[in-house]
């Protein structure tokens, strides 16, 4: 797969969020991404029984909607400021915890969560194949995996490009079905801020 209009983790060699420029990146992710976040909710189909793993969780908006409904969450970032600010921002609660990780090597145990979530950070995997067997790993039987991604367009460029186009929200959809997962689906939504692509699977 060269024709970089077809790979899902297209930006996966993007510079990881440090020091200042960090932080305020960290910062303005706090802003505006509720709605991502209720949607991810929307789509797993969330219950106060739920155990949500956040990959690539940034500041922790979804963490911190998902323990609003009751829910156990564990937000995993590779970058310490991303963290740092998610702790800052968390409140109370024995039901949220941070953990610094990637997505092709989840700091959890096997069969732990009920949902995999990754809000606009599948673009950034390092390895695909590696991270959906970890989401195939960390996920209980009937357990759901739900990716977002902001819809783009083929040949867009700078901060435009970070997202999917149609064809890469197919080509996810694909990869997942090889790594054995049933009932994937591609879902787009333009009810929000912003127009998504979501791929949800569960593991059978």
């Amino acid at each position: 797969m060269t024709d970089q209009h077809l790979v899902p983790n297209h930006h996966a060699h993007y510079p990881s969020f440090r020091g200042l420029a960090g932080l305020a990146a960290a910062l303005s992710m706090v802003v505006g991404r509720d709605s991502d976040a209720r949607y991810a909710s929307q789509l797993a189909d969330l219950g106060p029984d739920d155990v949500v793993v956040d990959v690539g969780c940034g500041p922790g908006v979804a963490v911190r909607h998902a323990a609003r409904l009751g829910v156990r969450a564990t937000g995993i970032d590779p970058a310490p400021v991303m963290l740092r600010t998610a702790r800052l921002l968390t409140w109370g609660g024995d039901n949220v915890r941070y953990v610094e990780g990637v997505a092709e090597a989840l700091p959890v145990g096997d069969h732990c969560a009920t949902v995999v979530w990754s809000i606009a950070t599948v673009h950034h995997w390092s390895d695909l194949d590696a991270g959906l067997a970890e989401a195939r790993r960390v996920l209980r039987p009937g357990g759901h995996l739900v990716a977002i991604e902001r819809r783009t367009y083929p040949g867009a460029h700078g901060h435009a490009s970070h997202g999917w186009t149609n064809q890469q929200a197919e080509t996810f959809a694909d990869r997942c079905r090889e790594h054995g997962f049933d009932a994937v689906c591609v879902q787009q939504d333009t009810t929000g801020r912003r127009s998504t692509l979501s791929v949800v699977a569960t593991n059978p």
